[in-house]
């Protein structure tokens, strides 16, 4: 909205605001508001009664909520709701989660070096929880480890706050510090670490030898560095290994990020062509990318590791490489996440910023992901020791809201019926859900290879390896793989 309709907004105690007025005249008032600030648009006169009710709601909830409510909260909760009923990926960012994303797209930030969740079950329910501390970052150095529950910092409890405000008292100019205290399994007592604040690199690619020739490129997510992480290491293996004779690019629970490195990544391996294309309800929204002439591994064999958390950029990368026949995809289904969000200012990022679904996007053949996500050339499955089934993720179908979702599908997971139990409801849903994969995987697949898979070890990467050391056989898959009609 204009700076003019939230103007028109504000009230004073024991006053009548303008909007309410406005209300009172029929939405006069509103609309030459709206129409001062957005000339020529496409609004109908039904758009402005629309917004005239918002209006009175507003000031309903102003004048008589039980304490008297603050303005900027209830207009930043208004815009939430809006972004919120489009799509599970459409959201309001305020300021500083705007700050907070652009320090996570460039991969650097002020912080202690601490990947954290929040704990939601057993004894430390709402206590952040240590996933990872990040290589040679002060909390790594300090001693923290995997599965350390915070429940204190700088003498600030973190009972009932939540993940983003236990982030923010973390986070802070680099050199200043933080004291954080812990619970550690095992440990009587708890543990007190002071840790000093530094800039955090977080870089998105790890990769090493394996068999002394083959090289393993890990990618956690596509920030501004990805790219140059990637080629970088591919570089150094090269020279280490006197040569490399295939790489396994591990894209497995990559939630994705940024769109122009997930080209760039793709058109590493590639040879000019197309890599994906995006289509909008505006023709400034739809767009093909082509990559540019050159493969560096000169045609060196491909496997793409993908699992159900792979989403986004990792299934760009991954639809690329498979429509081109360029590479092998293994893993298991991804997530499905076939939309792009464009950050869209306002006030020129004072007030925020709307973080916005645009657009979908679309593999070289011309599928579309979005709801369906990438079948691997071979599924593989994996079950633990003890575990009678691989367990399922969820997945963008399941989101509510979901852009692309089949109303039967929806039906299959919702529908009641008064002789049947809620839990038996969802058994049978998930179980028609995953028979529809099955289907679909039997009809893309080249096969399906469920594994039982020792804890300590990484089966998925074993059999990868295999495949690029038989070239014979990879051989023979690339050429069925690209073959099949999907």
């Amino acid at each position: 909205m204009t700076k003019a309709t939230r103007n028109a907004f504000k009230t004073s105690r024991g006053h009548a605001s303008s909007l309410a007025i406005g209300a009172m005249l029929g939405g006069a008032i509103t609309a030459g508001l709206l129409t001062a600030g957005f000339a020529k648009s496409a609004f109908d006169a039904e758009t402005f009664r629309q917004l005239d009710l918002f209006g009175e709601a507003f000031e309903t909830v102003h004048r008589n909520y039980v304490e008297e409510p603050d303005d900027k909260d209830l207009m930043e909760g208004a815009i939430d709701g809006m972004l919120g009923s489009l799509d599970p990926h459409s959201s309001y960012l305020p300021p500083r989660d705007l700050t907070r994303m652009q320090e996570q797209t460039r991969g650097e930030f002020g912080g202690l070096g601490i990947q954290i969740t929040q704990e939601r079950e057993g004894v430390g329910r709402g206590l952040v929880k240590v996933i990872s501390p990040i290589d040679d970052t002060p909390a790594a150095r300090a001693g923290i480890e995997p599965g350390d529950l915070i429940f204190e910092i700088d003498g600030e409890s973190i009972f009932g706050k939540s993940l983003d405000e236990a982030m923010t008292l973390m986070k802070g100019e680099p050199g200043t510090k933080v004291t954080i205290r812990v619970a550690r399994e095992g440990v009587s007592e708890p543990l007190t670490f002071e840790l000093t604040r530094a800039i955090i690199e977080v870089n998105p690619v790890r990769a090493r030898l394996e068999r002394d020739r083959f090289a393993y490129v890990r990618l956690a997510s596509f920030t501004a560095k990805t790219e140059s992480k990637m080629l970088e290491a591919l570089k150094d293996l090269e020279k280490e290994a006197g040569g490399i004779d295939g790489v396994v690019l591990d894209l497995r629970s990559n939630p994705g990020g940024l769109l122009d490195q997930a080209v760039a990544v793709s058109d590493a391996f590639l040879d000019g062509g197309e890599i994906v294309s995006t289509r909008g309800r505006r023709q400034k929204d739809s767009m093909r990318e082509l990559g540019k002439k050159g493969d560096v591994l000169n045609g060196k064999p491909i496997i793409v590791l993908v699992n159900g958390g792979s989403a986004s950029a990792s299934e760009i990368v991954a639809g690329a490489l498979q429509d081109r026949n360029r590479g092998l995809v293994l893993g298991t289904k991804t997530f499905g996440k076939g939309s792009v969000q464009t950050i869209l200012p306002l006030n020129r990022g004072d007030s925020g910023a709307l973080r916005l679904t645009t657009a979908r996007y679309y593999t070289p053949s011309g599928r579309s992901i979005q709801a369906m996500g990438i079948v691997p050339d071979i599924v593989m499955p994996i079950t633990r020791p003890g575990q009678e089934e691989p367990s399922k993720r969820r997945s963008e179908a399941d989101l509510d809201g979901a852009l692309d979702v089949n109303e039967a599908e929806e039906e299959a997971t919702t529908s009641t019926s008064d002789s049947s139990s809620v839990q038996e409801i969802l058994m049978e849903g998930q179980e028609a859900l995953r028979e529809k994969e099955r289907e679909e995987e039997n009809a893309t697949a080249l096969f399906i290879e469920p594994v039982e898979c020792p804890t300590e070890e990484d089966c998925q990467l074993e059999k990868a390896l295999d495949l690029l050391a038989d070239r014979s056989e990879f051989g023979q898959l690339l050429a069925d793989a690209g073959a099949i009609q999907r």
